[in-house]
């Protein structure tokens, strides 16, 4: 008979007494936010032209101030679009800490990211060019249980498109829905303010769609 291993149990006080790796946000990504930790999944998803990448690359930026970031650009690659993306988020001032992906499979990122020195954190646009299904992103996520990963993905509605983008914004600690150049996020570290992507695209959707 195949022995049932069971799941190693904690006291309380245990539990109370564990420390845990939590990023120091401030200002405005404290109050959307709260104070993440440097592990598990968080998912960015909108329509197409509200936002998203822009959004993406300006947490990536801030992220910057606590680890090494790539941002893995699977449905875009290298273009114009991005490079325009990537100066309108200034990014050459996180150019030490910050590395560009052009269309890398995630066999490749994962030889990656087991080397030295590898990024702390990765953000892959978008889930959906992945190719992976429910259970390939937790193997992923089991497999470097030290690195945040966050994905972009593409919306239906109000809701990420896919079955496999859906059961991601359910594993997910951090939960960000963009439309009209504001970021609506849902944290389980804190947070939860609306954040204002860019002020002007802001204004021009609201007058829009009163």
């Amino acid at each position: 008979m195949r022995r049932v291993e069971m799941a190693r149990a904690a006291s309380v006080e245990q539990v109370l007494k564990t420390k845990f790796k939590m990023l120091p946000f401030d200002g405005e990504w404290l109050a959307a936010l709260g104070c993440p930790e440097l592990t598990g999944s968080w998912i960015v998803w909108g329509n197409s032209g509200n936002g998203k990448t822009r959004f993406a690359l300006q947490l990536c930026k801030y992220l910057c101030n606590f680890g090494r970031v790539a941002y893995n650009s699977l449905e875009e690659g290298v273009s114009a679009s991005l490079m325009k993306a990537l100066q309108e988020t200034n990014m050459m001032e996180a150019r030490r800490k910050f590395i560009v992906l052009d269309k890398e499979p995630i066999g490749e990122l994962v030889k990656r990211l087991k080397q030295q020195k590898s990024p702390n954190i990765i953000c892959i646009d978008s889930l959906q060019y992945t190719g992976m299904n429910y259970e390939e992103y937790k193997q992923l996520k089991e497999q470097f249980p030290n690195k945040l990963f966050i994905y972009i993905s593409h919306a239906d509605g109000k809701n990420p498109e896919g079955r496999v983008a859906k059961k991601v914004r359910f594993d997910s600690n951090i939960k960000i829905f963009v439309q009209g150049y504001r970021a609506e996020p849902v944290s389980r570290y804190g947070g939860g303010e609306p954040y204002i992507i860019w002020k002007d695209g802001y204004e021009k959707f609201s007058l829009e769609n009163i």
